[in-house]
């Protein structure tokens, strides 16, 4: 049994500015993901586009700054919206504290949805080209988050068996007893685990839109097992069928992962789409 080292949230205070891990963890999912555009630019089939096709590294930057929009609108609104409808509603003012926390990933990916929908329109590229570049790079930043929520204290898991040799005790939970270091599990899986995966499958040129597809069922079933050992917001509870939120959101994800993946093995090649 581990007990939790109470990593001071600040990471550096300069005179009355306080930098925090968590805003640093922030900084590093965005700087992971511009050093990983960069390297997607020489998979297929990014390398091969010419002439008002070809991608260039003036297009990671301009994914990443609205990426930054889509995760901070996104994640914010989905926060207030799936998870406290009833108070948000009733402070509306509150939804712009943004410094009081409160992100949803679920929110955050459809912001991102959102601002790649600008881009696409923006270049005239094809939308899901646009999310299969993107998809690959996300889960180390994902994994990033998950170390600024084990640093922050918060999102702990369930309760564990006394002789799990990693369970930790969380003292800010208001409870002793060993529990689950959900944050690890998550940036292991959600993290780095999908990260391989997607990675790995995007390297060689598949259909347009499968890639994309690989990223959002195999998120949506990662995160759909790791809240099996996170504690459920305790402002919700369990739901239907002892299923959490994060669980009922991950569903809807899987299937639409899954199809998308068949819908777009039935369209024409990636270099086909991209000629016409």
């Amino acid at each position: 049994m581990l007990m939790y080292p109470q990593i001071n949230p600040v990471a550096l205070q300069l005179g009355p500015i306080a930098i925090h891990w968590y805003g640093l963890t922030y900084l590093a999912a965005f700087a992971l993901f511009f050093f990983l555009g960069t390297h997607r630019l020489r998979h297929e089939p990014y390398r091969s586009l010419a002439g008002a096709s070809a991608w260039s590294r003036k297009d990671v930057e301009d994914i990443l700054f609205l990426g930054v929009m889509g995760v901070i609108v996104g994640g914010r609104l989905g926060y207030c919206l799936f998870y406290k409808p009833g108070y948000y509603l009733s402070h509306p003012l509150e939804i712009f504290f943004v410094w009081q926390g409160g992100m949803s990933f679920h929110g955050g990916f459809l912001g991102v949805m959102g601002a790649m929908v600008w881009f696409a329109r923006s270049r005239m590229r094809p939308f899901w080209q646009v999310m299969d570049f993107v998809a690959p790079c996300v889960p180390t930043g994902l994994a990033a988050g998950r170390v600024g929520n084990f640093i922050n204290g918060e999102l702990w898991g369930r309760f564990s068996s006394p002789d799990l040799p990693w369970g930790m005790v969380f003292p800010q939970s208001g409870s002793m007893l060993p529990r689950h270091p959900s944050q690890v599990y998550q940036f292991l899986l959600e993290g780095l685990l999908l990260f391989v995966i997607v990675w790995l499958y995007a390297r060689r040129e598949r259909k347009t839109g499968q890639v994309a597809a690989v990223f959002c069922a195999g998120y949506g079933v990662m995160r759909f097992i790791a809240e099996f050992y996170r504690e459920p917001d305790d402002f919700l509870g369990l739901q239907a069928l002892n299923l959490s939120q994060g669980q009922w959101l991950s569903v809807p994800m899987i299937l639409f992962g899954i199809g998308l993946w068949f819908w777009a093995a039935r369209r024409p090649p990636a270099r086909t789409q991209a000629a016409g």
